[in-house]
């Protein structure tokens, strides 16, 4: 089969497209015959090297993964048939430890996500676990479906569970072009609160506006931006930031805070090394909150919203597969609003 392959780390423009064995789905698994696949900053972060991630060379990242059902392995549940349309909850657990028997499978003990920690949808074939199946919403193309699963699973759980957003709360969300953050919009006003957002394009601006968000600045063209936030507050603070900027916003997100506030986030595209003043912390009573994808409860809670039109995928181009070096370049350079989808088939 075709597939975009790494076999070193580095920049996008080492990966290539060849062929690699067509994989064979094992007890309990299902092949995908893959028609679209989503890109996320985290195929740039693999790319680039998480130390032991990937295990070997060569390897085929992908997370978010659409398709059609191929062939099935020994003990599949006989719900799934070949020439299903499926999407892929790219969350991978043991459904055995004592945090997946709670319902916490996010937190396993082996967990993993599919083309970080084995081969992903960069391909025209993947193998997974049957459970990791959820049909398509009929209303949806396979680029939609593709540009779902890890976007709207992360938000969901890092709002819904984690931070535990509630009507009429402000949250002010930091860069909103970014495939985590626009699905965060959605979630956050299908919720009842109050979103603001920050961007770096008038163009970005306009589509934030139009995801719902209540107020939008373009930091770019307001430097202080944050002094503008703050003024518009009544110098109150938010009540949560959500933070996948990292090193360079981090101080700032934890200034904007009200008292009692929360700071979630789930990356840090501009590094690891946030400054943090701990008497800011203690003194009006925030909480800094870490999350990883979601359940699978988080999961089907997401999905049905989907399903009834509430969260909307945004994609904002779709590249042939043989171009995902430039589509990984532009990832990079975060020229997207939304998602990156490439079409496989």
């Amino acid at each position: 089969m075709k597939a975009i392959v790494i076999e070193r780390h580095g920049e996008p423009d080492t990966v290539r497209l060849t062929d690699v064995p067509t994989p064979e789905p094992g007890p309990g698994e299902v092949r995908v015959r893959v028609k679209a696949t989503a890109l996320n900053h985290l195929d740039l972060w693999v790319l680039r090297g998480i130390p032991g991630i990937p295990p070997a060379f060569p390897h085929v990242s992908g997370c978010d993964v659409a398709g059609v059902i191929d062939a099935l392995g020994p003990d599949v549940p006989g719900r799934w048939q070949v020439g299903d349309r499926v999407l892929v909850n790219p969350s991978l657990s043991c459904g055995e430890c004592e945090y997946c028997v709670r319902g916490q499978d996010n937190m396993c003990d082996t967990f993993g996500i599919l083309g970080e920690h084995r081969w992903g949808g960069m391909a025209e074939y993947v193998t997974v676990p049957a459970r990791n199946l959820h049909p398509i919403p009929p209303a949806l193309s396979f680029e939609e479906a593709a540009a779902i699963p890890l976007v709207f699973s992360t938000a969901w759980q890092m709002l819904v569970t984690a931070a535990d957003i509630r009507p009429g709360e402000l949250v002010l969300v930091l860069g909103a072009g970014g495939g985590v953050n626009s699905a965060a919009i959605q979630i956050a006003k299908a919720v009842g609160c109050q979103v603001w957002a920050t961007t770096s394009t008038q163009e970005k601006v306009e589509r934030a506006y139009a995801l719902g968000a209540d107020w939008v600045v373009n930091y770019r063209e307001n430097p202080e931006w944050s002094k503008a936030v703050w003024k518009r507050t009544g110098k109150r603070g938010v009540d949560v930031v959500v933070d996948n900027v990292g090193q360079a916003t981090w101080s700032t997100s934890l200034r904007l805070l009200a008292r009692g506030g929360r700071l979630v986030t789930v990356g840090a595209t501009t590094g690891p090394a946030g400054e943090t003043d701990i008497r800011y912390v203690f003194w009006r009573h925030l909480r800094i909150i870490g999350s990883t994808m979601c359940t699978r409860g988080g999961f089907l809670d997401m999905l049905r919203l989907v399903e009834q039109g509430k969260l909307k995928p945004v994609v904002d181009r779709v590249l042939p597969l043989e171009e995902a070096a430039e589509a990984l370049s532009i990832l990079a350079r975060g020229e997207q609003f939304g998602k990156i989808v490439l079409r496989v088939a």
